[in-house]
């Protein structure tokens, strides 16, 4: 007959498990309360948004997500936040590939000065810049005819300066942990540096990379206090455009929430795709 069951001395009493699940359904609960309001309220008429709140609406309609595209020029706003942080995402994935590698796999004069200038950009906080950029956006549009102040370019060099310090360390420590070994078996195979770079090490550091373009991403897509001073009603962002359903007598809460939802849809289905890659690409540079 067989023995009593014995339970290992590592395994969690039954009392913590449950604790651990309710705790978790909870938080679960509490997560997910603002996207409920949200949803709610946007498939509500105006009328019954701004009277006394009730959790589920007496009468459901898909009129706010047609007057979003009325009400402010959206779709103008989504196609200026879709360029900008596109182009934002780019530029800081490309330089920090090659600055990361530069640094991860080369020795030169300034190597530890440029890793801690790198890293103590982000000790400072983003509204620190905003003055100093202005001035100099202003400026260079004085001296030169170049227009950043107002213009998507000038937005993108901004979310640059932002996301690119950060991707450049993220990377630095993920392509430390490639194997060097694969490096010299490139360059047995007749690859250069570059080709070494491209062939090799962006396929093997692809995790890290997707992490590094999310985080880009979702740095220039939500941003609201830069976008709000440096553009005009021609660049205006989505984070900025939301404001315009707010008027001097009144504020269209159920649009205002039916676009936030909208607005909310890039991130959330980049972030389900991208899953795998983020979680893989946060945790492997970290593990060296």
């Amino acid at each position: 007959m067989p023995g009593p069951t014995t339970r290992s001395p590592m395994a969690a009493p039954p009392s913590f498990l449950w604790t651990r699940r309710v705790f978790l359904t909870l938080l679960t609960g509490f997560v997910l309360l603002p996207v409920f309001v949200m949803v709610s309220s946007s498939l509500k008429p105006l009328a019954d948004v701004t009277g006394k709140f009730q959790w589920l609406p007496s009468s459901i309609t898909v009129r706010p997500y047609l007057d979003i595209w009325k009400t402010v020029p959206l779709a103008d706003y989504f196609v200026n936040s879709l360029i900008v942080a596109g182009a934002a995402t780019g530029c800081s994935v490309v330089i920090a590939v090659f600055a990361a590698y530069a640094v991860s796999r080369y020795n030169f004069r300034g190597k530890r000065a440029f890793t801690v200038t790198v890293l103590s950009t982000q000790m400072f906080p983003g509204i620190l810049f905003l003055l100093p950029l202005f001035l100099i956006y202003v400026n260079i549009g004085n001296a030169t005819g170049i227009a950043l102040f107002g213009s998507r370019i000038g937005l993108i060099i901004t979310y640059l300066t932002f996301s690119l310090p950060f991707s450049i360390w993220m990377l630095i420590g993920y392509f430390d942990s490639v194997p060097r070994d694969l490096d010299e078996a490139a360059k047995v195979d007749g690859c250069g540096p570059v080709g070494a770079l491209f062939r090799v090490i962006v396929p093997a550091a692809l995790p890290g990379i997707v992490a590094v373009a999310v985080y880009a991403f979702m740095t220039a897509w939500g941003e609201v206090l830069f976008a709000s001073v440096m553009t005009n009603d021609t660049t205006r962002t989505l984070a900025v455009g939301l404001q315009g359903y707010a008027t001097q007598n009144d504020v269209y809460w159920n649009q205002v929430m039916a676009a936030s939802l909208v607005v909310s849809i890039p991130v959330v289905a980049g972030f389900l795709l991208l899953q795998r890659y983020l979680v893989a690409g946060l945790t492997a540079g970290a593990v060296k």
